[in-house]
């Protein structure tokens, strides 16, 4: 075997080279063929090896890749940005492009800040974001993440910005409605500012539907009506984290749609170019934008590779795919299909606890005990088990946190291509289950399970 010079996730394992892929499926060089159950990382949302993508880069790589955005700005980077402005709710009208989610939210950390500064507001600069969140990697988005094991290592590195829970409706208190735990859930958000003091904090960040620290945890409704009206109380903007929900992954345009809200600020990525280049971006309001513009005249954030003209032409034929293709309309409805399944399997298997999510961003849980919703030891490894055995049959799923603390590995994501069909999600669901049940009968043999 060569020797390889590449850092990879787990450092000495050996991982099966990709030699294509087409629609949901990747095949390795040895020939097998995987269900791309998760779009890779929750990005690949048009499926794989899409010929009018393909001719797009082509064409941009022909005319010019690379023009250094404080040079040039682009055609494709100009109507790529009043797409977006297109699909985007209220006055979120512009757009800051960069090359990576983490980037996205930390763009827009430093818009928020620098737009109180602008009007004076000097002191305030701190972000309030919510335990069981994932923003990003860099220690900017680290410091907003509630990701505990994520920070781990960096806590001495880190801003302490997570500062409330975020909503658990499968382990919500039993004596509270729907509606009582979403005010109850927000209204921590206001008890934080008090501690804090509003005029220290620039802004709260949330992501719709939590992914990776919660496998697809859905707010209850009423909790972001709640949240709006706590910032604009306190004069704190509010960023929705669209990098994973965005680009109509839940079966609406953006995840915050699915609510009565508008976000002053929104970070984008993932299926933003389904993952046929490293494309992101934040966009912000008419207001910020005029606020910084009769200021300094000058956002101060960049990168080499912001809107970078081939980037900019991939995920504009990204965007014109979907909407020629109705992918948005397409999610709503295999979602329900989806989720109807898994909630499905719920019921068939001792292990499985929940099933949640919205549009084709959906996850499972496990659990040791049904009843008590007791999470497995961590050292028992539930999630990571179905992951693997799902892996060896040709389906690949995402891992996520969950558990009352959100510190076991105990759920994943089912998050295919918007392109998926009924019939596919029949054959993704039947791996699954497959899976499950070999996970479940060896867990039982080690005394795990009842």
């Amino acid at each position: 075997m060569e020797r390889s010079y590449v850092i990879k996730p787990e450092l000495g394992k050996a991982y099966p080279k990709i030699s294509h892929g087409k629609g949901i499926y990747l095949y390795d060089q040895d020939g097998k063929e995987y269900i791309d159950g998760c779009g890779g990382a929750v990005t690949a949302s048009i499926g794989h090896g899409v010929q009018e993508i393909a001719d797009a880069m082509v064409e941009q790589a022909r005319q010019v890749s690379f023009a250094y955005r404080s040079h040039f700005s682009s055609d494709a980077v100009e109507q790529l940005g009043a797409k977006l402005a297109e699909w985007a709710p209220g006055s979120l009208n512009w757009t800051f492009f960069v090359s990576s989610g983490s980037e996205a939210t930390e763009t827009a950390q430093k818009i928020a800040i620098q737009y109180w500064q602008e009007k004076g507001y000097e002191r305030k600069n701190r972000i309030i974001s919510r335990w069981m969140s994932y923003h990003g990697i860099t220690m900017g988005a680290l410091s907003m993440s509630g990701h505990v094991l994520r920070r781990k290592r960096f806590t001495p590195l880190l801003a302490d910005y997570p500062a409330i829970s975020a909503p658990y409706v499968y382990r919500k208190p039993e004596e509270l409605s729907i509606e009582e735990y979403a005010h109850k859930c927000a209204d921590e958000l206001e008890v934080a500012i008090r501690r804090i003091g509003k005029e220290n904090i620039a802004a709260f960040i949330a992501e719709p539907v939590i992914g990776a620290s919660g496998g697809a945890l859905v707010a209850p409704a009423g909790y972001f009506e709640r949240i709006r009206e706590i910032c604009d109380k306190n004069e704190i903007l509010f960023i929705a984290d669209e990098v994973m929900t965005g680009m109509g992954r839940t079966g609406k345009p953006f995840g915050i749609n699915h609510w009565n809200v508008v976000p002053d600020l929104m970070a984008l990525g993932k299926g933003m170019s389904a993952g046929y280049t490293p494309m992101a971006a934040a966009m912000a309001t008419d207001e910020i934008i005029e606020t910084i513009a009769k200021g300094s005249g000058l956002i101060m954030a960049g990168h080499t590779y912001s809107a970078n003209p081939q980037s900019a032409a991939t995920s504009l034929a990204v965007v014109r795919y979907m909407e020629a293709h109705n992918l948005v309309e397409k999610a709503a409805v295999q979602g329900e299909y989806l989720l109807a399944q898994l909630k499905q399997i719920v019921a068939d298997y001792e292990m499985v606890g929940d099933a949640r999510g919205l549009g084709m961003l959906t996850g499972l849980e496990f659990v040791k005990n049904k009843e008590t919703k007791e999470s497995f030891p961590a050292s028992v490894a539930a999630g990571t088990r179905v992951l693997q055995r799902a892996y060896a049959k040709g389906l690949i799923i995402y891992p996520a946190m969950s558990g009352a603390d959100g510190l076991v590995s105990d759920s994943i994501i089912v998050a295919p291509p918007l392109t998926i069909t009924r019939e596919e999600i029949d054959r993704l669901l039947g791996i699954l289950r497959a899976a499950i049940e070999e996970v479940q009968a060896e867990l039982k043999a080690e005394g795990q399970l009842a």
